[in-house]
């Protein structure tokens, strides 16, 4: 998405807050606000910014996961599955 056609000053939210929301959430989009000619909010629809926190958070255990398998931080595959049984098996004892 090129944002230079969404980039717009605040008084332009001011005087659109209607048809900007209705843009917003109709097509997607992202509009980026101004002050004094500076970039300085985005307006974004509500699903568009879960959909980048979610993926923010698969990136950053991504990212936690390729540290520890650097660090030798991790558990074979088997004994992962093994410490989990344990403790499945712990919880169904009467």
């Amino acid at each position: 998405m090129k944002y230079s056609n969404s980039i717009k000053p605040v008084s332009y939210l001011k005087t659109h807050a209607s048809e900007v929301l209705r843009n917003v959430c109709n097509n997607r989009e992202t509009m980026i606000i101004t002050h004094h000619g500076e970039a300085k909010v985005i307006v974004q629809d509500i699903h568009v910014y879960e959909q980048t926190q979610e993926s923010l958070a698969l990136l950053k255990m991504l990212a936690q996961s390729s540290a520890s398998i650097d660090r030798e931080e991790y558990k074979p595959l088997g004994d992962a599955f093994d410490a989990v049984k344990k403790r499945i098996a712990k919880k169904q004892v009467p």
